[in-house]
């Protein structure tokens, strides 16, 4: 096995961070794509890697508080998952219009449906401290 010293993990993490910023990038502009989920990510791979970077994604002015809720609670808004399960929902239609292999449309039908009975399954917000 090979053992990666400290600094190329954190070059992989950097890498990994900001490939999935750019992802989640192209997802805000794309309907059928996620945003959110490629930011936790990116969010991740910032926190392995670049102190800067993560502090800058984690207060974002539009995804800091998303980011926030997520990583403090746990919480996917209402209007998230709904959004979540509507895309993957296009998505899986778009394949059924082009045909794909039927093998595809399994994987990706049990792959959807994983994630949408995980967001599904989230609070939808923070709860009450009770004192």
């Amino acid at each position: 096995m090979v053992k990666l010293s400290h600094h190329t993990l954190r070059w992989i993490y950097l890498i990994i961070g900001w490939i999935a910023l750019c992802l989640g990038v192209i997802g805000a502009f794309l309907p059928i794509m996620p945003t959110v989920p490629f930011l936790i990510v990116a969010l991740w791979g910032f926190s392995k890697s670049s102190e800067r970077f993560h502090h800058w994604l984690y207060t974002h002015k539009t995804y800091g508080p998303l980011l926030q809720d997520w990583d403090q609670h746990r919480v996917i808004p209402i209007w998230g998952k709904i959004w979540a399960v509507t895309a993957m929902t296009g998505s899986m239609l778009i394949m059924l219009y082009l045909e794909i292999p039927i093998y595809g449309l399994i994987s990706a039908g049990i792959i959807m449906t994983s994630v949408g009975i995980y967001i599904v399954t989230r609070p939808s917000r923070k709860r009450e401290k009770t004192v």
